[in-house]
């Protein structure tokens, strides 16, 4: 299993935005993003570098492997 990078909350929505997630609004420092056919949203924090808990519990949300997200980054 690949490890997790140190990413900011702007580069993990544009790995999202590559497998088809759009962001729909930004209230305070969250940005929501939804995919057509999923149920679940993303709440991705924007801040200077995400927790990788946080991370991966939003890739695991979004039905993705870390090296799915990893190989996409």
């Amino acid at each position: 299993m690949a490890s997790l990078p140190a990413l900011s909350g702007q580069e993990v929505v544009r790995v999202f935005e590559s497998f088809g997630w759009k962001s729909v609004r930004q209230r305070g420092s969250h940005i929501i993003m939804t995919k057509e056919g999923e149920i679940a949203t993303l709440s991705i924090p924007n801040h200077k570098e995400v927790a990788k808990g946080t991370l991966r519990s939003l890739i695991r949300s979004a039905n993705l492997t870390v090296d799915e997200f990893v190989t996409a980054i």
